[in-house]
């Protein structure tokens, strides 16, 4: 009983946001007679999505694909440079300002030029996804290297362990928090990547369909798309924090109040 009231408690404020902003929705939708060409209210939204959804469902699994293909390819990438940039300063100094200026590239410019130069496959939509989702990964990395304590890696030292060794008893450990932070800011773009690939270019996926129904004066289909693309992105962001939950369920103790 006191789990369900535990999760009322954290869910109830939001899913009262949600429901009273599409209250608000439907109400205005209803009582100003706008046209639902122009502002489709949420029930046909919710209808057109349900007459739609073998379509949806057909350009969502695309996006579903080069979202998670792009986030493990920039996982991977974020990880290793992470390590390279920890034993290396000078490596860090030349390469961080690189990354740095990779985030400053928008994605509108830069999703056409990487179709031109790879084609309409999954490849762009890879590098796309994993371009605007490594670096909070890559920053949260070593920022939590650097969060270890002296005294840890000193004694490591002192009993003999390596640089490797050091890094992996202590630093690795220490950088876990941090890491599921990143994650779970990268997570949010990721699918927001892959839609906007699609967008440059693609045979099918929810970016494909958007432009498709926002050239048919379908709004109520192009909002249906976009519940669709909030729902992955929600449900990715609930499996990083699953994730970290079995990957560290001393956090999740520590929250909870003694008895």
């Amino acid at each position: 009983m006191s789990k369900t009231l535990s999760l009322l408690a954290r869910t109830g404020p939001a899913a009262i946001a949600i429901a009273s902003l599409l209250l608000a929705w439907q109400f205005y939708a209803y009582l100003s007679g706008i046209s639902a060409t122009t502002l489709p209210s949420p029930i046909r939204v919710a209808e057109q999505a349900w007459v739609n959804r073998a379509a949806l469902w057909d350009n969502t699994l695309p996006t579903i694909r080069a979202t998670l293909l792009g986030f493990g390819c920039s996982l991977a990438t974020a990880f290793v440079l992470s390590i390279l940039l920890d034993f290396s300063q000078a490596m860090r100094r030349a390469l961080f300002p690189v990354f740095i200026v990779s985030q400053t590239l928008p994605l509108v410019a830069i999703a056409p030029l990487v179709v031109l130069w790879f084609g309409f496959g999954l490849m762009p939509k890879i590098m796309l996804v994993a371009l605007v989702t490594f670096f909070p990964m890559l920053v949260a990395l070593v920022q939590g290297y650097e969060s270890t304590e002296k005294e840890i890696s000193m004694l490591l030292r002192s009993m003999g362990a390596g640089r490797w060794r050091s890094f992996r008893l202590a630093r690795l450990p220490s950088a876990a928090p941090f890491f599921f932070a990143g994650l779970r800011i990268s997570i949010t773009y990721a699918v927001v990547g892959a839609i906007f690939a699609e967008y440059a270019g693609a045979a099918r996926g929810l970016g494909i369909y958007i432009l498709n129904a926002k050239n048919n004066f379908r709004p109520d289909l192009v909002l249906a798309a976009v519940g669709v693309s909030a729902t992955l992105t929600l449900l990715l962001f609930a499996a990083t924090v699953l994730v970290q939950r079995l990957a560290m369920p001393w956090l999740r103790l520590q929250r909870e109040p003694a008895p």
